[in-house]
């Protein structure tokens, strides 16, 4: 198993992104509400953040 694929199996586990097929492709989505509802501006702030850390 590549360490992306352990990677992105522990964030569906742990709920942060769903998985699912369009074709024969694997495509994996935040789950920005359920975050939200969860950690209120938490992603909010992590942008915000890497944002100012990468100066745009």
């Amino acid at each position: 198993m590549p360490p992306s694929s352990h990677h992105f199996k522990v964030l569906r586990r742990a709920g942060v992104v769903r998985q699912h097929y369009e074709g024969t492709t694997k495509l994996d989505t935040l789950r920005r509400a359920d975050l939200d509802r969860a950690f209120p501006g938490l992603l909010d702030a992590i942008i915000e953040a890497a944002l100012r850390e990468t100066g745009r």
